[in-house]
């Protein structure tokens, strides 16, 4: 298998396209924000939201090994997403930790995909997201 086709590969470089060298640990975390967006517009379509909610607590779940600060919080189940509070606890991180922990949680969550309807399917299905992260903010139509 070549190495565009592993999903940490398709991941990394879109991410560190995004959000440039420079970047500080608020603008990973708008662009890690940004980009769940664009995964909860191709996908919660297709394996509908709580299907969605369980693959994004899974991914925070098996993210949190290496980022505890990331792990959800205990108290009651909840059943929604809360992608709000993933961008606030990135921003507040130092820029190496936010890149850390926010390239680890989008490789995790590819890679969990990826293990439950294959590499292939996966690749297709997320195919605009990581397209739209390589080439920066998806382009507007302008012309009427």
């Amino acid at each position: 298998m070549s190495l565009e086709n592993q999903p940490s590969r398709r991941v990394a470089s879109p991410l560190a396209r995004r959000v440039g060298a420079d970047a500080d640990a608020a603008q990973i975390a708008e662009a890690i924000f940004s980009i769940w967006e664009e995964i909860d517009d191709a996908l919660t379509p297709i394996i509908g939201p709580q299907g969605l909610v369980a693959l994004y607590r899974r991914t925070l779940h098996l993210t949190s090994a290496a980022h505890p600060w990331m792990a959800l919080g205990r108290e009651g189940v909840q059943t929604a997403m809360a992608p709000a509070e993933l961008k606030t606890r990135l921003a507040q991180r130092t820029r190496a930790d936010a890149a850390a922990a926010g390239g680890a949680f989008l490789r995790t969550f590819d890679d969990l995909l990826a293990s439950l309807v294959g590499p292939s399917l996966t690749e297709r299905l997320l195919r605009s997201v990581w397209e739209n992260s390589s080439s920066g903010a998806p382009a507007q139509d302008t012309s009427s």
